[in-house]
């Protein structure tokens, strides 16, 4: 088996492999895995890591306790918060979508529904282009953007941004209900 340190010092630290991923050395490592997924997935299970894959990205998952779920939980409602904010933004922004920070600034100055989200998500930010680049920090950070061109500061969504919003869909929550005890 091939890069299984790259692979392992990506996947291990909550990032994503992409399929279309603008990394050439990262799409070679999509492709290792898909091609050798049950030796991958047997060699990472035997260290205590879930290789698994979605619409387009591997990444890892592991048996957790109830610490680290309220953790990951916590961080799970930080990333709707976000999502809300980027479906304002724009409701097509998904794998493929292309935008430049410069474009989500200017819609925060015009957008009064936009910038009441962005100031709630990103409290002790002074300025939208700092709030905009914390939220585009932590999105290339995970995988769910990458770079483009730097000198326009660029960014394409790639597949892994598939989890996140298969994450938000599988939730369910039935209107109308509200303290409703079991009996």
């Amino acid at each position: 088996m091939k890069y299984t340190e790259d692979i392992f010092n990506l996947l291990s630290k909550g990032n994503f492999i992409s399929i279309d991923s603008l990394n050439p050395h990262h799409k070679k490592l999509y492709d290792l895995i898909e091609d050798n997924f049950d030796e991958y997935y047997d060699y990472f299970s035997g260290i205590g890591f879930i290789l698994e894959g979605g619409a387009g990205y591997w990444m890892f998952t592991r048996k957790e306790n109830k610490a680290d779920m309220t953790r990951k939980l916590e961080t799970l409602c930080k990333w709707i918060d976000y999502l809300d904010f980027i479906k304002t933004y724009d409701p097509s922004f998904g794998p493929g979508f292309e935008f430049g920070q410069h474009d989500i600034i200017v819609k925060l100055t015009s957008d009064v529904e936009l910038k009441d989200k962005a100031l709630k998500l990103f409290k002790g930010k002074r300025s939208y282009e700092e709030i905009v680049e914390k939220l585009v920090k932590e999105m290339t950070d995970i995988g769910f953007v990458e770079l483009l061109s730097e000198m326009e500061m660029t960014f394409k969504v790639t597949s892994a941004y598939n989890y996140i919003e298969g994450l938000v869909d599988c939730i369910n929550i039935s209107e109308g209900i509200t303290d409703e005890i079991p009996e």
